[in-house]
């Protein structure tokens, strides 16, 4: 139902009916709809794909984390779960070992990898919370969006400088989300390798 419709979508009612049971005779499974939502986004950390180790551990860390993301991309819900969520389930508790072993049996020392974990974030698990929201679906007419940035350029030349010049899609595109998602894990995987060596 969350794939299918957004996590609004998602109720013990509707799911009662999906399942063609009452939907009281869920509480018998399962606490409420929040423990229902912590149960479902465990079971996404449970589906990632977790790759044979690479020739060194930032290479096995980023292509189990680039995992991680091929698997929160098919659940777009499942971030804004993850990211409310007080404890880690099951699933999400052993790729988080799986994550430490990685730097850990690559010789990264705890104190690092403790540093790695805050550095990486929600990134270990897929997902990045940015500083705003990328609206690529409001794309302006080029006539606005030239407007919009000489409006910008008298008050906030930097602003404008980067509206107009470094998106993926032209002058106040939207961004890649892939690509910055990439381009961030790379940067923050040569720091730590660099400070382990």
């Amino acid at each position: 139902m969350a794939d299918e419709d957004g996590l609004e979508a998602v109720s013990m009612r509707r799911l009662g009916q999906r399942l063609a049971v009452d939907p009281m005779s869920l509480y018998h499974h399962i606490g409420d709809k929040d423990d229902l939502l912590d149960a479902m986004a465990d079971m996404v950390i449970a589906g990632i794909d977790l790759p044979d180790p690479g020739p060194s551990w930032p290479a096995t860390l980023r292509v189990t984390i680039m995992a991680a993301r091929t698997t929160m991309l098919r659940h777009p819900w499942a971030a804004t779960v993850l990211a409310r969520r007080r404890d880690p389930g099951p699933a999400t508790l052993s790729y988080m070992d799986r994550i430490m072993g990685i730097l850990r049996d690559g010789g990264v020392s705890l104190e690092l990898t403790h540093h790695a974990l805050h550095l990486l974030g929600s990134r270990v698990l897929g997902f990045s919370q940015d500083l705003f929201v990328d609206r690529s679906d409001a794309r302006p007419d080029p006539a606005a969006a030239a407007a919009m940035a000489a409006a910008f350029a008298a008050t906030h030349p930097y602003v404008a400088e980067m509206a107009l010049g470094v998106t993926h899609e032209g002058g106040l595109g939207g961004c890649d989300d892939d690509v910055e998602f990439a381009f961030a894990l790379e940067v923050l995987l040569d720091g730590l390798a660099r400070r382990a060596a």
